[in-house]
């Protein structure tokens, strides 16, 4: 039988053996093995192939100085391992609590050696299906109209092995080196291959072309052997805590900013590195010019020959020559294996080194083709932490959602509750959903009302750029109304020119919470399912299109949104007016109150005293309730006179004493 198996996974196409799966990953890092994760679970056929030995290999060359800026808290003060996972941004998702972060380093900032042995014990623990040295050179298609997508693509190795797949999942990071060609670019060293001994630097004048993290933990590394340190790059800097954005600077390698500013020698400039020109000297010195400077001219007939800068302006800012001149202007995409027929095209402006997708994180031009991980990034670049490990993990595991529901008929995972629960559902969800926190704006809770508003289905973390799509992609039925959790930062409080240490720039009233800076919940209410049209314009600046009402939970300190009168009183009061209904919880007195005094009884009172369940009354709760306004104390009316105890009139609730009695009398 296992013979047989083999060898009707053997695929002969044109004379060549397609070795066939249901889904083929590229690449074994985070992204990769997160996605193997699901689909082992699940019982999919699939096969992972990384070109290098074990898994995480750009984790055992990135970042060169080796410490990671990704935190790693082992504290949070809750024992609760959703909540904490708010706080961990290394650890993949799964079953296995030995595979938590934390229990392979307590740093804070932890060493990229500890990643790549974390992510080897992912893969073997879990026993992941990777094929190790096994790098894919070529991605066709092959049109097949039996196949899920209407082709099949079929990859093949180095070694002109050939395998075949129902669904591709490119999981492969971006780790091809941006490099800038310009004249004299020859002379430039890589920060993939330039020393991180600080020895080889004493003595020397630095350029640094870039101005991310990487740049500034190459200046970090050298910062106290060198003369000084220039750094250019064609934007200003943008400082992470001002855009909320972490892969902005971080503070950790941010030495430079210091000795810039405070007059020790280093410093910024902003310029278009394509516009430079560098020339060597006769005692290897560099020197830095612009590139208009140099034509017509030729650069081998030496220096001496050449106009720079600083001949028309003597104070020109770089007119001491360098050293050295150290490249670290990140990664792109490696879009070299991909056939023409597959249509994988790089993004435009500031996404051009991601691959073009759609918010499913699906190629735009081949169907069937989704891209995870870093190289997914374009969906939400400078907005969320898609790019992360944080954040990847989660859209990881909303594209295998989708897929399940696509190609098994496995609907997304939902829950179902009686109204009465709504309040407590949306509070639980934004005071514990990692998915939630770590993808703002891009993930979202969907609250889909059933007819009459007497209970909702709760699906967690979808998409929201595919949420006109959300009946297709889920496999549920969104026939009314519902409601959209996300989480936001202020409109104006997040980009690289804010100062976000203003004097009162938090917000701690709930009347002003629209006003909320920091992140905080938004729920966004939905009479119907917004169309796709409506997507399509939706304005670049907000998540979703204009709902028909919505709710922002006053940001917290804390971000602990348990207040009974800051945060759960002022959402069930927006949440009753959505639906046009009472979400109070009432004992079972009240809700016999109700039963005679009003034509409707609350939902609690529907789904909980009519039902014969609730909570009994008391004399001590009786007594509490009376304290706190719920009810009114009849303990010292007065019922002498000609009415008797037990009358009463359609414009007062029935008193206490009788109803009792009446209870009484039916139990006896």
């Amino acid at each position: 039988l296992g013979l047989a198996l083999y060898a009707g996974s053997l695929c002969p196409v044109g004379g060549a053996t397609f070795l066939y799966h249901d889904y083929c990953v590229i690449g074994a890092g985070p992204a990769g093995l997160q996605a193997a994760y699901f689909l082992q679970q699940a019982g999919r056929d699939y096969i992972v192939f990384e070109r290098s030995h074990a898994p995480g290999s750009f984790f055992a060359l990135y970042p060169r100085h080796r410490k990671l800026i990704s935190i790693n808290k082992q504290y949070t003060g809750k024992s609760n391992s959703e909540f904490n996972l708010r706080h961990d941004w290394n650890s993949l998702l799964s079953h296995d609590r030995r595979l938590l972060f934390r229990r392979y380093s307590r740093d804070f900032f932890p060493n990229a050696d500890t990643m790549v042995r974390y992510l080897e014990e992912f893969a073997s623990l879990l026993k992941l299906r990777v094929q190790y040295n096994t790098a894919i050179i070529h991605v066709t298609l092959e049109k097949n109209e039996r196949a899920w997508n209407g082709h099949y693509f079929l990859l093949t190795d180095q070694d002109r092995k050939n395998y075949k797949c129902s669904s591709l999942l490119v999981a492969a990071g971006t780790w091809v080196p941006n490099v800038v060609n310009f004249p004299g670019s020859e002379y430039v060293e890589g920060y993939e291959t330039v020393s991180i001994n600080p020895e080889d630097f004493a003595g020397q004048t630095v350029l640094i072309l870039g101005r991310g993290n990487s740049a500034f933990e190459t200046a970090e590394n050298i910062l106290g052997v060198t003369n000084f340190i220039h750094m250019v790059s064609r934007s200003r800097v943008r400082l992470s805590w001002a855009t909320h954005y972490v892969g902005d600077l971080r503070a950790i390698n941010n030495g430079l900013l210091d000795t810039y500013q405070l007059k020790s020698l280093d410093g910024l400039l902003e310029g278009d590195l394509e516009d430079l020109a560098i020339i060597k000297d006769k005692k290897g010195k560099l020197h830095i010019t612009l590139r208009f400077y140099l034509e017509n001219r030729n650069i081998s007939a030496g220096i001496d020959s050449i106009t720079l800068p600083q001949d028309e302006l003597d104070n020109f800012a770089t007119r001491a020559p360098y050293d050295r001149v150290i490249r670290c202007l990140g990664w792109k995409f490696d879009f070299s294996i991909y056939n023409r027929s597959l249509r994988m095209m790089p993004g435009k402006g500031n996404i051009k080194k991601y691959p073009q997708i759609k918010p499913s994180y699906e190629s735009r031009g081949t169907q069937g083709l989704f891209v995870l991980g870093t190289a997914s990034h374009s969906v939400d670049f400078r907005k969320s932490a898609g790019g992360f490990i944080h954040g990847f993990r989660y859209t990881t595991r909303a594209v295998h959602r989708l897929l399940e529901n696509r190609h098994h008929g496995v609907p997304w995972p939902s829950t179902v509750y009686p109204i009465t629960q709504l309040t407590n559902s949306i509070i639980k969800r934004v005071n514990e959903a990692s998915g939630l926190y770590q993808m703002f704006s891009v993930l979202a809770d969907i609250i889909l009302l059933r007819e009459n508003a007497t209970a909702f289905e709760y699906l967690e973390e979808y998409p929201i750029g595919v949420l006109a799509e959300l009946e297709m992609q889920t496999g549920r039925k969104a026939r009314n109304a519902l409601f959209v959790i996300i989480m936001e930062y202020g409109r104006n409080f997040s980009g690289a020119d804010k100062d976000v240490f203003y004097y009162n720039r938090a917000v701690g009233e709930a009347q002003h919470a629209w006003q909320s800076n920091f992140l905080h919940p938004v729920i966004y209410y939905y009479k119907r399912l917004p169309t796709e049209r409506e997507m399509r314009l939706l304005h670049p600046d907000w998540p979703l299109p204009r709902p028909d009402a919505i709710h922002h939970i006053v940001e917290d300190f804390l971000t602990d949104w348990t207040a009974p009168n800051a945060h759960i009183l002022p959402l069930r009061r927006f949440l009753e007016n959505c639906l046009c209904t009472d979400l109070r919880n009432f004992f079972a007195e009240s809700c016999f109150l109700f039963a005679f005094t009003h034509q409707k009884l609350p939902p609690s009172c529907q789904q909980g005293y009519v039902r014969m369940q609730g909570l009994v009354g008391s004399q001590e709760l009786r007594h509490h309730a009376v304290q706190a306004g719920l009810l009114q104390d009849y303990t010292h009316t007065d019922f002498s006179g000609d009415r008797p105890p037990d009358s009463h009139d359609g414009s007062q609730g029935i008193p206490v004493r009788p109803l009792q009695h009446l209870v009484n009398a039916k139990d006896e």
